[in-house]
């Protein structure tokens, strides 16, 4: 309980200072213990415009083993958001990393998401 308290007063401390415009949406990064999520959110109207997690058939069926809390998913799903992202025309996004420690499975994702195209 402890720990993801912690984790929730970084995240907001983190959000005071990301700054979300009309052209680059927020890149919001969730991870539980064997999934992991990532959604691409307008803060102006509010809405999640892609979003992309372990639970998606292209994941699923890239990883075969169906082990989803590695970082071999994390990539995966790291590339799956920048193709949504293409999809929906957007190349230029904002990094949430969600009060958590950039490194491991969180900074495979975003790398993946970077060689699919997106710039942040």
């Amino acid at each position: 309980k402890a720990i993801n308290a912690r984790r929730i007063r970084r995240k907001h401390h983190i959000r005071k200072r990301v700054f979300v415009d009309a052209s680059a949406p927020r890149l919001s990064v969730f991870r539980s213990n064997k999934l992991i999520y990532c959604q691409l959110i307008d803060d102006i109207n509010g809405t999640t415009v892609a979003s992309a997690s372990t639970f998606a058939k292209e994941v699923r069926g890239a990883l075969g083993d169906g082990a989803t809390g590695n970082k071999k998913a994390a990539v995966e799903v790291g590339k799956l958001i920048a193709e949504r992202a293409k999809d929906v025309g957007i190349e230029k996004v904002v990094f949430d990393r969600n009060g958590y420690e950039y490194a491991g499975r969180v900074a495979a994702l975003a790398d993946a998401a970077r060689e699919g195209g997106l710039e942040f």
